[in-house]
């Protein structure tokens, strides 16, 4: 399905974005295991969420939604029941690889699967530490389909191979049913939603720089959940803001804690004109209104500690480089090849047809600045974050960009058309 996207345009007023996906995925699951209601409020309503519901339904849970607010009816640690079908994920990296930590420790047997991407992303990467505490998981080659028989679990000490937050969490997921004390080690440090969020329904987990301890429990106590806005979503109408003429918006009750708050710093490096408004915490969470009026940026290089906090926005910053005074690389992001797309190619690919020039290497790109945009149709490669970086740089273009397989924006934001619409 096509669509002939808005261009020409600037953005001008006050918005919101809708939940962030990654809270919205540890609610459900956390939520779950507690022992009694949890109540969700701003939970994301995107395909890739609503995965992780279907599994957990499933999975035994009773889930409803009143007026706006999610209701998960948990069942304890080990109140989960044997499902009657193969779990489907669609979509879903987070939930397939979240839910396997948890899955090793029932006392019983399930398969999980999901749609074609799914069954082509690498899976040895939660199978080999979840093995080493004794899960029993059977892949096709280290791919999906899993085949999950839940076992007795031990506690091991892990150096993480690679930054990710999906395979910490499955681990510290699984840490919760483990026999003695679990460690997990990071080079740098990847989003820590799950960190937070489990300590609030009551495991017992440490944080020390790098290092997370975890020791098993009896039980988790529900919550009532606020979840703020999605960083990773807001900085799509971030960067149209900073890259059109005589723009002005704010974006309120976005979520910035410092995990994800890579591109952010990247951009003010930059020089962006960026002010964040009326901070505070919620649920644990660092939160705030994002002012930003357009901006003249300046070339950046990117790599190291940045790029995992900056991971879902690597796309982003190769547009708004592509329009920078000066010349970019992008180093260290070899990760960016295992996404819903290899986003190293196709961001590139993409980026060029439009007037772009960016050079691929093994771990990121060389991005030339002072480019101007042209109009080509474009492709998304059912990557939804692909898609919405297309439609951001029409609005710099004089012409309307045409995008090809645009639906997929609903993984992660249903309503992002909506949204900027409503900012013209």
């Amino acid at each position: 399905m096509k669509k002939i996207l808005p261009y020409n345009k600037n953005l001008k007023g006050k918005t919101k974005v809708l939940g962030d996906k990654s809270i919205s995925h540890r609610a459900i699951m956390i939520g779950a295991l507690a022992e009694g209601i949890t109540t969700i409020k701003g939970f994301l309503k995107g395909e890739d969420c609503i995965s992780t519901i279907n599994c957990f339904k499933d999975l035994g849970i009773k889930i409803e939604e009143q007026n706006d607010i999610i209701k998960v009816y948990g069942n304890g640690l080990y109140g989960l029941k044997k499902p009657k079908n193969t779990l489907y994920v669609g979509n879903s990296g987070t939930t397939i690889r979240l839910i396997s930590g948890i899955l090793s420790a029932q006392d019983f047997s399930c398969e999980i699967t999901g749609d074609s991407s799914i069954l082509k992303r690498p899976m040895k990467r939660i199978i080999e530490p979840l093995s080493l505490m004794g899960a029993n998981i059977d892949s096709n080659n280290y791919l999906a389909p899993l085949n999950i028989k839940g076992s007795k679990l031990k506690g091991i000490t892990y150096n993480m191979p690679v930054a990710s937050a999906q395979v910490k969490s499955a681990i510290l997921l699984a840490s919760l049913y483990a026999e003695g004390k679990t460690i997990v080690k990071e080079n740098f440090k990847s989003r820590d939603h799950s960190e937070i969020m489990l300590k609030n329904f009551g495991a017992n987990i440490n944080v020390n720089g790098n290092t997370i301890e975890s020791y098993p429990i009896h039980k988790l106590t529900p919550q009532n959940i606020e979840i703020c806005g999605d960083i990773s979503s807001a900085c799509f109408l971030i960067v149209g803001a900073l890259i059109t003429k005589n723009s002005h918006i704010i974006i309120e009750n976005v979520g910035i804690n410092e995990t994800r708050t890579g591109f952010i710093d990247v951009l003010l490096k930059m020089g962006a004109n960026i002010s964040f408004l009326n901070t505070r915490y919620i649920n644990g969470e660092k939160v705030c209104d994002i002012e930003v009026k357009s901006s003249n940026l300046k070339a950046v290089n990117i790599g190291g500690s940045v790029i995992p906090r900056m991971i879902d926005e690597i796309p982003l910053f190769a547009l708004i480089a592509s329009l920078a005074d000066g010349n970019s690389i992008v180093k260290d992001a070899s990760e960016l090849k295992f996404k819903e797309s290899n986003r190293i190619k196709t961001i590139s690919t993409e980026l060029n047809k439009i007037g772009c020039n960016i050079v691929e290497t093994d771990d990121g790109m060389i991005i030339e600045g002072n480019r101007k945009l042209v109009a080509n149709e474009c492709e998304s490669y059912n990557d939804h974050r692909i898609a919405m970086c297309i439609a951001i740089a029409s609005l710099r273009c004089n012409e309307p960009i045409a995008l090809n397989n645009y639906k997929c924006i609903d993984i992660s934001f249903p309503n992002f058309f909506g949204i900027l619409e409503n900012l013209y």
